[in-house]
């Protein structure tokens, strides 16, 4: 799976790469069928706590799989945006048939 990371408003992290990029294997592990990932971080100014967002698009076999999180902090917004992937991944699985 090829992984692409974004940064919006903010400066690059390695440890935020490697930490999205763990957890995106370990998705890719479960669902072997997914392509690649577009990750984008923003760090939204305006925002006293939740600032932190995280934008995770895949590519897969039919329509595209989306999710975002806006949290306090960058981890938290990875997690839950993961999580979100890995339910809409669950549903994708039992309608798609792969060999």
């Amino acid at each position: 799976m090829t992984i692409n990371i974004q940064y919006l408003h903010m400066s690059t992290s390695e440890a935020m790469n490697s930490y999205v990029s763990e957890r995106l294997s370990k998705l890719a592990k479960k669902y072997d069928w997914i392509i690649s990932a577009e990750v984008v971080f923003e760090h939204i100014a305006n925002e006293k706590e939740d600032g932190k967002v995280c934008k995770i698009e895949l590519s897969a076999p039919g329509p595209r799989i989306f999710a975002s999180s806006q949290e306090r902090n960058y981890e938290l917004a990875v997690k839950n945006t993961i999580n979100d992937l890995d339910i809409q991944l669950k549903k994708r699985k039992h309608t798609f048939s792969h060999s």
